[in-house]
């Protein structure tokens, strides 16, 4: 469905992208995890068109972003990571104006609208200025648009950045409840538990360079199944163990203050690339 082949990018003196591979299958959730400036949103950029690659290639359901850009871009829908909506108009004038780009009818626009208002909980703010919507109603509107024109496949750059825990697992659900229809989803966060939570599988970006592609499950695996972080005057360091019992036996020898925990996926990318996520 996505298919990219040694792409590279450079801003002047800068390489932002290393020849990167990657294939994500129909209907897969895909996170694409990573630091600031890791290069999420130029690889995002590329596959939307919005800007080009020094050299590679990418692929949209077949469709060449380079030779075949419209019948590419007719492949997605994106859900950018600034609020890019008209703040002076209403929710429904949002999607009329995204309907007519996609070239289409005002019956088609009004029915798919209303399913869609319906689905992330808009219903009853057809009507009202996008300025006087919350944050987390405003990145929810954002997706109904992106999914308008019934893309097969749904770009999501930082779809949650900037909003409190409780509508950020809100967005979640709906995210997820869009891949069970069938919409293969490519995901950029810097939030480990969202890509933890949301993801089929994962690819850990570091410099512009793909260090691993798996499943959470499979990369938490290779730590552990429990961590313990040991605080001394000094520092922080955590230990990795494959079961409860060898935790507790190794607290139990320790006279440092520590904090039992579960292993989870940022321990994998610290421990793949020196670094943490945030």
């Amino acid at each position: 469905m996505i298919r990219i082949e040694r792409l590279v990018k450079k801003y002047k003196d800068v390489q932002v992208l290393h020849e990167v591979d990657l294939q994500v299958q129909a209907g897969e959730l895909f996170a694409y995890l990573g630091p600031n400036g890791a290069g999420k949103t130029t690889t995002i950029k590329i596959l939307t068109g919005q800007t080009r690659a020094d050299s590679g290639s990418a692929y949209l359901n077949g469709f060449s972003i380079q030779k075949q850009s419209l019948s590419a871009k007719q492949q997605f829908g994106l859900v950018p990571q600034s609020i890019n909506l008209d703040r002076e108009l209403s929710v429904c004038e949002n999607l009329l104006i995204h309907g007519l780009l996609y070239d289409m009818s005002r019956t088609s626009i009004n029915q798919k609208a209303e399913e869609l208002m319906e689905y992330v909980g808009l219903s009853d703010r057809t009507d009202s200025v996008v300025k006087e919507l919350s944050g987390g109603l405003q990145r929810r509107l954002m997706i109904a648009r992106a999914m308008l024109h019934q893309p097969m496949i749904l770009f999501m750059d930082e779809p949650t950045v900037g909003l409190d825990a409780n509508i950020r697992r809100k967005i979640w659900s709906l995210i997820k409840r869009i891949q069970q229809k069938g919409t293969t989803i490519f995901l950029t966060t810097h939030y480990i538990e969202e890509a933890e939570f949301l993801a089929d599988r994962v690819a850990f970006l570091d410099e512009g360079r793909i260090v691993v592609v798996d499943t959470p499950e499979n990369l938490m695996t290779r730590q552990g199944e429990w961590a313990i972080d040991r605080f001394t005057e000094t520092k922080m360091e955590t230990v990795y163990f494959d079961s409860r019992e060898t935790a507790d036996q190794y607290n139990r020898d320790q006279h440092d203050q520590y904090t039992l925990r579960r292993v989870n996926l940022e321990d994998a990318f610290l421990a793949l690339t020196g670094k943490r996520v945030k």
